[in-house]
């Protein structure tokens, strides 16, 4: 998997930087997202621009290469889902609680109307 995922010498600083930091923030990104009634458009642009970010970690301390369009798309997929994850978690954690009455949690991720 080395050289199509990840450019280190292990997978754990890949783990560490894309899965761990840029995970977590990622995932700070669509919290923020859904909790100011922003757009999929607009998280799509945020995380795209952390994607910039989390190359440039990988560059700093591992000494990857910051302008590898290959490696930047892994990176940005990775970070896509924890985004857009952790924005339809707080989007439902939102509806469930501040539309209590119409709304009930149909899964983690999903509310449906009540009966």
């Amino acid at each position: 998997m080395q050289g199509i995922i990840y450019e280190e010498a292990t997978i754990w600083q890949f783990l560490f930087v894309t899965g761990l930091l840029g995970g977590g923030a990622a995932w700070m990104t669509g919290k923020a997202a859904a909790q100011t009634w922003s757009t999929y458009l607009q998280l799509f642009f945020y995380l795209l621009g952390l994607g910039i970010g989390v190359r440039f970690i990988h560059h700093a301390l591992f000494e990857g290469t910051m302008f590898s369009l290959h490696y930047y798309i892994v990176d940005t997929i990775v970070l896509m889902i924890f985004g857009f994850v952790g924005y339809q978690y707080t989007r439902t954690n939102q509806m469930v609680t501040q539309y209590n009455w119409l709304y009930e949690r149909a899964s983690l991720l999903s509310w449906k109307p009540k009966a």
